[in-house]
C-alpha cells in the first residue's frame, strides 16, 4: 500500500513540475519574488525547479533589494527586541549583564503607533552549546540577519550570525585573539555589510591589556562570504576600547565610541570602520563631552539609519555601578544631524528622574518615526516606553519586568539559505 501512494505521490509530483515548466523561468521568479520569507520557504518543497531556483545567491540577494515596491512585503516596519528578566545583574558602561536568566525573550515588533507582535522567536541555539555566560547578547542586526555574541562578562569568544526567518546560523570560528594567546582584554564588535563585495562582515576591535608598552588596540575581521577571519592588525588612531562597547552601522561603516589619550589628558571619540576599503578613521564627540570612566557611553543609529546618534549619562558621578538607576541619575540624547559633520552635533533632551519612583534606565534605540525607545523604572518595575522628542509625550508599551533589553531595526530576508554550512534547527 506504501509503495502505491509512493507512486501517486510523485505522479502528483511529476505533472506539477511539467506545469511549472511551462511557464517561461522568468514569469514564475517575477512571481515569487513578490512573496513572503515564510511562503518562499513552503514553495522550496513544491518542486526541484522553485527550490532551485529560490535557494540561488542572485534570486535571494533581488528579493531583499527588489527593483519594484511590493505592497504586501516592503512596507512593513519592523523592530526586533531582546529582553531577559533575572538576579545577579550587573551594570558596566551602561550594559546589563544578568548572570541568572529566568526569561528570555527575542520578539519582532511592528514599528507602529500598536507595536504589536509581528513574531515571536523561536532561539534554540543557545540550548545546543555550553556557552561561557548565561545569555548571548545581540550586536547588531543588517538584511534580516542578527550577530550574537557571546563575550560578556566572561571571556568566551562564541559568536553566531542568525537568521531566525528560515531557522539557519553560521557559527563563527575561533578568532585569533583570545585570553590563551593574548592574555587579558577588553573587546567589542561591530556587524554589518560591505556592498562592494556583497559581504557581511563581524569586526572584532581589542585593546590588550597585559602589555608592559602600553594597551595597543588590534582588531580583526570575519567574512561571511569566506568563513574566515583576517590576521590581527593595529588599529589607527590609537585608542583604548571598553569591553562590549556599543557599535552602530551607518552608511557602510562601523561606529565606536573609544578613548584617546595623551601625556595630559583622556578624550573620547568616535572610532569608524569602512567595510569597503576595510580602513578605520574617526569622528569627534561633541565638544562638552569629556572623557570620565564613569559616564556610560552607548551609540546608536538616528535619522532612519543615515546617521548616528550617541545615549550618555553625564559625568557627575563616582560610582557607576552604584548610581545606576538612582533618583538624580540623568540621560542625555545626542544625535548628529549631518553625518560626518561635527558642528552638527545636537543635544535633542535630557530626561531626568520623574520622581523618586520613576527613573529613565536607558535608551534603546530610535524608531522610524523619531521617538524613542526607553527602558523606564517606576515602583520598582522596569517598563518599556516610546517617547515623542517634539511632543514630550509618552506611551507605555504594555511591555514590563525585564532588566536587560535592547532594540534594533529589522527585515526579514532569505540570507544564508544558500548556504551549505549554516546550521538548520
Amino acid at each position: 500500500m506504501d509503495n502505491i501512494q509512493d507512486i501517486t505521490q510523485r505522479i502528483h509530483e511529476l505533472k506539477f513540475e511539467a506545469m511549472a515548466h511551462a511557464f517561461p523561468e522568468e514569469i514564475i521568479q517575477e512571481i515569487l519574488i513578490r512573496l513572503s520569507v515564510k511562503s518562499l520557504i513552503k514553495c522550496t518543497s513544491v518542486c526541484k525547479a522553485w527550490r532551485s531556483m529560490i535557494i540561488n545567491k542572485s534570486f535571494i540577494h533581488a528579493h531583499l533589494n527588489p527593483t519594484v515596491d511590493f505592497a504586501n512585503q516592503n512596507d512593513i516596519d519592523l523592530l526586533l527586541l531582546h529582553r531577559i528578566s533575572g538576579s545577579n545583574s550587573l551594570n558596566y558602561h551602561q550594559n546589563t549583564f544578568i548572570h541568572k536568566v529566568k526569561d528570555e525573550v527575542h520578539s519582532v515588533h511592528h514599528d507602529s503607533q500598536a507595536f504589536d507582535v509581528y513574531s515571536k522567536i523561536e532561539f534554540p541555539i543557545a540550548a545546543k552549546k555550553n556557552y561561557g555566560n548565561s545569555h548571548l547578547r545581540v550586536v547588531g542586526t543588517c538584511d534580516g540577519l542578527i550577530c550574537l555574541a557571546d563575550d560578556v562578562p566572561s571571556y568566551a569568544d562564541n559568536f553566531i550570525i542568525w537568521n531566525p526567518a528560515i531557522k539557519k546560523s553560521v557559527t563563527l570560528p575561533m578568532p585569533g585573539i583570545t585570553y590563551e594567546t593574548h592574555g587579558g582584554y577588553d573587546a567589542s564588535i561591530g556587524f554589518g555589510f560591505d556592498a562592494t563585495t556583497n559581504d557581511y562582515k563581524v569586526v572584532r576591535v581589542v585593546t590588550l591589556l597585559d602589555e608592559d608598552d602600553g594597551t595597543p588596540t588590534l582588531t580583526e575581521v570575519y567574512s561571511l562570504a569566506t568563513g574566515t577571519w583576517s590576521s590581527p592588525a593595529c588599529v589607527s588612531p590609537t585608542c583604548r576600547i571598553e569591553m562590549a562597547a556599543s557599535s552602530a552601522f551607518v552608511n557602510g561603516v562601523l561606529h565606536w565610541p573609544v578613548v584617546c589619550q595623551t601625556d595630559v589628558d583622556s578624550y573620547y571619540i568616535i572610532l569608524t570602520f569602512d567595510l569597503g576599503k576595510e580602513v578605520f578613521s574617526q569622528i569627534p564627540m561633541p565638544k562638552i563631552i569629556q572623557w570620565d570612566f564613569n559616564s556610560g557611553l552607548q551609540l546608536s543609529v538616528s535619522d532612519n539609519k543615515k546617521s548616528i546618534a550617541l545615549f550618555m549619562r553625564p559625568n557627575n558621578r563616582e560610582d557607576f555601578y552604584r548610581d545606576y538607576g538612582r533618583e538624580d541619575s540623568v540621560l542625555d540624547i545626542w544625535v548628529m544631524k549631518e553625518y560626518g559633520r561635527e558642528e552638527s552635533w545636537t543635544k535633542l533632551i535630557t530626561l531626568n528622574p520623574q520622581g523618586p519612583e520613576t527613573i529613565f534606565l536607558s535608551a534603546l534605540c530610535f524608531r522610524k518615526s523619531g521617538e524613542l525607545l526607553l527602558l523606564l523604572k517606576e515602583k520598582e518595575r522596569q517598563e518599556l516606553l516610546s517617547l515623542d522628542l517634539v511632543s514630550k509625550q509618552r506611551k507605555l508599551l504594555g511591555i514590563s519586568g525585564y532588566k536587560y533589553c535592547t532594540g534594533h531595526f529589522y527585515k526579514e530576508s532569505l540570507l544564508l539559505l544558500d548556504k551549505s554550512d549554516a546550521e538548520s534547527y
